[in-house]
């Protein structure tokens, strides 16, 4: 064999093991690191259409995309940081961490595992194809209202068919994660000795279970009104277009608690950590979770006080999101019970997750705002909308996934990250991320529409504000990419504790919180002890 033939075969060996490695892997931690890793390449994708978003706002007048364009990448950013960047994080996070904390081998069903998360790329790839389709791409905003939606041309069908997939892979990854707690968990592992990140992804996965099959159906309706003659949402055949707000919003809202329930997890392991003490409150953060998961199938017509409904359905409404507050609420206090007293340091994750409580507490706050039904006739469509749920879901979701990957990626890959640079990378975000988005609440109170690509001059100001905080938001996530590939390729090796002296680590089983009394100061262990 010539020297040139061997160096052939090695290089298809090579590629072949490459192939059985990661293209056919059961592997949950393999999977759990193709789903971060097309997680993150997706928050990049989103956020560059983020980034034409806020370009085109930068100034009144059209200056650099067309209105349709730009109302392409309202829709089109929405659609990939929820169904591309952050669920698919939370699941892989889910796939790496879950057996590891539950004591299993794998993932009950390692095969569907496999093929839960290959759909996840050719489904993206679909979804992002639309944009190039003749006639244009998805226009009719994240929440795909009919007549709008319907105004798309060839993208529509590709764009259905997309989040159809998108779906099938998400209730997969759910199935998976039941499967998983409810059948492998190693001798002496009870429900309420379970992690409280374990505890948030079961109770997440059927949430996902309930809800998916409802976005399906409703979009199936659309497709059917396009292409087969029905009118569902048609008033012109009878039916009712705000039928499929009813249908949407359905799956909306629990949506919003699929995306926010496991950063509550990643909170709920985190902060004990740093705070050297055992989670405050443990069976309560339970009851909590299940609390908001069963209050989020009943709030979901508060999106819609404007669309016109009985004063007997705004009031329940109104007051049934309200009650979701406290639960929320039992939450926050027990994190911050949890850090009272503690022997707190503030390494990168760390501040990640006190930046996600104090930035999420603001969300909640506005959203509180938004819950009363009178004043959300003056908020409703406006910036503060848009500022609202983003403090929700960038500080919420976001940050807790950036805390995730920082607290475990010690372990994730044997080598420690550059403390110095994850700290000025959490503090540009919190920064630039506050300049992004609290203007946006002075716009809406001020009365601008969003989802549109012009405005008023009287609003410039705060709109230039907000496009260069959402621009330094972006550079600064070059950080996050930067400490990621660092760490991949190598680095100072981590230790066998990675965070060294912190009680109730993410390895060690952390049963739940024993009863204590603050009349005494925590016990700190000094070196020599």
């Amino acid at each position: 064999m010539t020297a040139t033939t061997e160096h052939e075969s090695e290089e298809y060996s090579g590629l072949r093991g490459f192939a059985a490695r990661w293209l056919f892997t059961t592997n949950h931690k393999d999977i759990g690191t193709l789903y971060l890793l097309w997680s993150l390449l997706m928050f990049f994708v989103g956020g560059a259409m983020a980034m034409l978003i806020r370009a085109e706002l930068f100034q009144p007048g059209m200056q650099v995309v067309d209105p349709y364009f730009y109302n392409q990448m309202i829709t089109m950013h929405a659609l990939v940081m929820i169904f591309g960047a952050v669920m698919p994080a939370f699941v892989g996070l889910a796939n790496w961490m879950v057996p590891l904390m539950i004591g299993a081998p794998d993932m009950a069903l390692p095969r569907m595992n496999n093929w839960s998360f290959w759909l996840l790329p050719f489904a993206s790839l679909m979804l992002l194809s639309t944009v190039f389709l003749p006639g244009g791409g998805p226009s009719g905003g994240w929440t795909l209202y009919p007549p709008l939606s319907l105004q798309m041309g060839d993208a529509f069908p590709f764009l259905i068919f997309s989040i159809h997939i998108l779906g099938i892979s998400s209730i997969m990854g759910a199935i998976n994660v039941i499967a998983t707690v409810l059948n492998m968990r190693a001798p002496g592992m009870s429900l309420m000795r379970m992690p409280l990140f374990v505890w948030t992804w079961l109770i997440t996965a059927y949430l996902l279970i309930a809800v998916m099959p409802v976005l399906a159906g409703g979009i199936t309706m659309l497709l059917t009104d396009q292409y087969f003659g029905t009118t569902f949402f048609s008033a012109a055949g009878g039916g009712d277009p705000v039928l499929f707000q009813h249908i949407f919003w359905f799956f909306g809202h629990p949506e919003v608690y699929i995306m926010i329930l496991p950063a509550f997890g990643i909170l709920s392991e985190i902060i004990p950590t740093f705070a050297r003490k055992p989670l405050f409150g443990y069976s309560s953060m339970v009851y909590a979770t299940a609390s908001i998961a069963f209050l989020s199938f009943i709030v979901w017509a508060h999106h819609m006080f404007t669309a016109g409904m009985p004063l007997a359905g705004e009031l329940f409404f109104m007051y049934a999101t309200m009650l979701i507050a406290v639960p929320t609420g039992v939450k926050v206090f027990n994190w911050v019970a949890t850090m009272w007293r503690g022997a707190m340091t503030f390494e990168t994750p760390m501040l990640f997750a006190v930046g996600n409580v104090i930035l999420f507490t603001i969300g909640g706050f506005s959203g509180v705002m938004l819950a009363i039904a009178p004043a959300d006739f003056q908020y409703h469509d406006t910036y503060f909308v848009v500022a609202h749920f983003h403090y929700v879901l960038v500080s919420g979701a976001v940050f807790s996934i950036i805390a995730a990957v920082y607290y475990w990626l010690p372990k994730w890959t044997g080598h420690m990250y550059n403390e110095s640079v994850g700290k000025t990378h959490f503090w540009l975000s919190v920064i630039f991320l506050n300049v992004l988005f609290f203007p946006q609440h002075f716009l809406g109170l001020a009365g601008m529409n969003r989802r549109i690509p012009d405005y008023a001059v009287q609003f410039a100001d705060w709109n230039m504000v907000s496009s260069l905080g959402g621009f330094g938001f972006g550079v600064s996530q070059l950080l996050f990419l930067y400490v990621i590939i660092r760490c991949m390729r190598g680095g100072k090796r981590a230790e066998a504790r990675a965070w060294e002296g912190a009680k109730g680590l993410e390895w060690e089983v952390p049963s739940p919180a024993p009863h204590h009394t603050f009349d005494t100061p925590p016990r700190i262990e000094t070196a020599g002890h």
